[in-house]
């Protein structure tokens, strides 16, 4: 059985920890590089209800998308919830490893798995890494459709392909408008509208956009927006991450078991549509 040390490192070589943004933390949070690792649990969230599964699992190491601590701490005690699942993590021999923004500009990264998820072409990243010389890494991704869809259509299918979330997809633009080319981004998009608009796309799919963003980018351009819950367009990833884990572990001859969480942990739990609203 490989040591952690020995899967972080192939964890590492997948999404090095300098290419992650300057205010990130990434890298293993808890956990002893001698220990040996036998089965791993892929999540976005290290939230309590997610350690719980890693436990009942049998998991040696949880990787996860959102860090545990993205401003730091001066305690982990298990009087607050995020130093619950430290105490828990620890007792339980349960390593805790992240990959965030480092994992959002890899090649492949989240956003390939979200437009793997929606069955799109990539043809390339949104912002490109000035730092990659084949021009393949970056954040976002720029995707092309096999057929024309509507706005109707192409949000129908993001929300049969993502997963089920209270909030569905939200539709911001024409619905019979047509789309050809559209951009992707895993988790919060709207700060990547100039970059949206300069690649030409007919439509941006994304999360967590709010009303002034787009309200500005509505009256700039008949550009189509729809916007998912921050959860599921970042949970392919989960999916696209274990099975490069798995390729890894065939290679080296580690046997590891892999595992993808199917535990939703979007915070929002339920939807009332208003009466009357558009749909």
């Amino acid at each position: 059985m490989p040591r952690l040390s020995e899967v972080i490192a192939a964890l590492e070589n997948l999404w090095p920890a300098e290419r992650a943004e300057s205010w990130d933390a990434v890298g293993t949070v808890v956990g002893d590089p001698d220990q040996e690792v036998t089965r791993v649990l892929f999540a976005v969230d290290p939230v309590q209800e997610i350690v719980d599964e890693a436990v009942k699992l049998g998991a040696d190491l949880l990787v996860t998308h959102h860090p545990l601590y993205l401003r730091g701490t001066t305690t982990v005690a298990a009087t607050h919830f995020k130093g619950r699942v430290v105490h828990t993590l620890i007792k339980h021999d349960i390593a805790l490893h992240v990959a965030h923004t480092n994992a959002d500009t890899a090649d492949p990264g989240v956003s390939d798995a979200l437009a793997g998820a929606l069955d799109l072409r990539v043809t390339g990243p949104l912002v490109p890494d000035p730092a990659d010389p084949e021009g393949r890494r970056g954040l976002g991704r720029v995707c092309a459709l096999d057929h024309p869809l509507t706005v109707r259509e192409f949000a129908a299918r993001a929300a049969e392909r993502l997963p089920a979330t209270a909030q569905g997809i939200r539709v911001a633009g024409d619905p019979e408008a047509l789309v050809r080319t559209v951009a992707v981004s895993g988790g919060s998009g709207d700060s990547l509208f100039d970059h949206v608009r300069a690649a030409g796309v007919d439509a941006f799919l994304t999360a967590d956009l709010r009303h002034h963003p787009v309200s500005e980018a509505r009256a700039h351009s008949p550009l189509a927006l729809l916007d998912a819950a921050h959860w599921a367009t970042e949970w392919p990833w989960c999916e696209l991450a274990a099975s490069q884990l798995d390729e890894i572990s065939d290679r080296h001859g580690w046997d590891l078991r892999v595992h993808v969480s199917q535990t939703v942990t979007d915070p929002w739990t339920s939807h009332s549509p208003s009466p009357g609203a558009p749909n």
